[in-house]
């Protein structure tokens, strides 16, 4: 049965706006509205201050778009915007009694927000111990084949871990790690993760099919990816790996921003194209104070099967080069192999199907290295702060 739009926004003007005013059509507060098979998606506007209070409202209009004809699920997330040029508010220790609550300047107060310890801003994931990204300045230089393997990797050196595939648009992980299916709800909006080869695994490759193109505006992926992180069960995990999107648009920026992430591997390749885009990672995560774990260089090297010489197709080590100019860990070279090749396109990736292997054993240093990089950034995190009066 095809699901009409038209009906969809019929039954959502029956959904009254905040403080019972018009409708939340006619009001301007709905998002596009995407639909994928029987399931809806799209979100509301509504204003940053008033985000909590209008839950409500929020599941009100889910209640609606699943009343539609042929709707057999309907997930609505609220879009907190806030006026522009409105600063967000200093965070600072209420008043003792007696005293009068002092406010700082404008610039100070901006000075305050920008040097304010940004972790402890950022709600954590019940369970989970850390949040690591693998990130890439442009596509085509093997990410997700990285993130698997690390994720594979961390698991290796005794970890509990799982998985996140925060790309939208081009889910990778259900083929790379050979999962099929729906994830259960658990209970309410909560999802139970799916799972392969030990992880815990969650993708948008298993809520819509391979083939099926998604086309979402930023707030929809934002959305979506908060969906994912939040309202799923992952239970206790050492470490969940974030395979992020690539380049830096908003959904990187705002998994960067909200998400407490203990610090984010770069993937790149050698050749200086590659190393341009990947600055640019780097620095995103720096502005937003995320500690670097380091870089790989992927595709680093070939090894020719027939004559075993070495060729240097895209050139070779510029990723150390530049992890050396900019001052961050170099974790490792990755060769251009067709093992990790054919392993990742079967669904069986090398570091569990050719564990004992030399390529099996460079993911597991890299996973080796970035946690304890992980350690490192935890030690310096509990180190005691100066503060004046």
């Amino acid at each position: 049965m095809t699901i009409s739009k038209e009906k969809i926004i019929e039954q959502l003007r029956r959904v009254k706006g905040p403080d019972l005013t018009g409708n939340i059509v006619d009001l301007g507060l709905l998002s596009d509205i995407v639909i994928s098979g029987s399931t809806v998606f799209f979100s509301l506007t509504v204003p940053s201050e008033r985000a909590e209070e209008l839950e409500p409202l929020r599941a009100a209009a889910e209640r609606a778009a699943a009343g539609a004809e042929g709707v057999e699920k309907a997930t609505v997330v609220l879009t907190a915007t806030k006026k522009a040029g409105t600063p967000n508010p200093p965070v600072r220790p209420a008043p003792s009694a007696g005293q009068a609550a002092a406010v700082p300047p404008p610039m100070q107060a901006r000075a305050a927000a920008a040097h304010s310890h940004a972790p402890a801003q950022k709600a954590g994931v019940p369970g989970i111990g850390a949040i690591i990204a693998v990130a890439s300045g442009k596509g085509g230089v093997g990410k997700s084949t990285t993130a698997a393997n690390l994720a594979l990797g961390f698991q290796a050196n005794g970890l509990k871990v799982g998985i996140l595939d925060a790309d939208i648009y081009g889910p990778s992980m259900p083929r790379l790690l050979r999962i099929s299916g729906r994830p259960q709800n658990v209970s309410g909006r909560i999802l139970k993760p799916m799972e392969g080869y030990g992880l815990k695994v969650m993708s948008m490759g298993f809520l819509v099919d391979e083939e099926t193109p998604m086309i979402w505006r930023g707030p929809m992926v934002i959305s979506a990816l908060t969906q994912m992180l939040r309202e799923v069960e992952w239970g206790e995990l050492d470490v969940l790996v974030v395979d992020m999107p690539p380049g830096t648009g908003d959904a990187q920026l705002t998994m960067a921003q909200n998400v407490p992430l203990a610090g984010a591997v770069i993937v790149s390749t050698p050749q200086d194209l590659a190393l341009i885009d990947a600055r640019k990672g780097l620095s995103m995560f720096r502005k937003v104070d995320v500690p670097i774990l380091g870089i790989v260089e992927n595709m680093s090297y070939f090894i020719c099967p027939d004559c075993g010489g070495r060729h240097d197709i895209f050139g070779h080590g510029g990723a150390r080069k530049e992890a050396e100019r900019i001052g961050v860990p170099f974790l490792g070279e990755v060769p251009l192999d067709m093992a990790i090749r054919e392993t990742s396109d079967g669904g069986t990736p090398v570091v569990v199907s050719a564990p004992d292997s030399p390529h099996a054993k460079v993911y597991r240093e890299i996973a080796r290295q970035a946690w304890e990089r992980v350690e490192a950034e935890r030690q310096t995190d509990k180190s005691p702060a100066i503060v004046f009066e």
